[in-house]
């Protein structure tokens, strides 16, 4: 009979916490200076349809996390400057590591999400 090896058993919280040792994140204030000044970031909300349609952040792009690695292939540079946000900053840790996984060599979460961006006077559309 076959055995599989014994899996590494991980909370989510652990999965996250390893998540962030593995990724550079940014805050929402760096990020709007960042865009304020012209930089050309790729800011991408990788929250569920039903988040993004309450609102989000101004000129961010939608590819929630189940369809990011589809969505982000082809149409983002692997060189782009990518800063990925969720809600609180959990989610776009993990989509960060994914894009990393894929050669992106720019790519940061945003440290706090959505809520961040909003308490730092980010504009928000929707």
């Amino acid at each position: 009979p076959h055995h599989w090896p014994r899996p590494i058993m991980k909370s989510a919280a652990q999965l996250i916490a390893d998540a962030k040792t593995q990724i550079t994140e940014v805050t929402a204030q760096d990020t709007i200076a960042r865009l304020d000044a012209g930089a050309p970031i790729v800011l991408v909300d990788v929250r569920e349809d039903r988040e993004w349609n309450l609102g989000h952040a101004a000129g961010a792009q939608h590819m929630s996390r189940g369809t990011l690695e589809s969505k982000v292939d082809g149409t983002v540079p692997r060189d782009a400057d990518v800063v990925l946000y969720c809600a609180g900053g959990n989610r776009s840790a993990l989509a960060a590591v994914s894009l990393q996984a894929m050669g992106y060599t720019r790519v940061r979460s945003m440290i706090g999400g959505f809520r961040a961006w909003v308490d730092a006077g980010g504009a928000v559309e929707g």
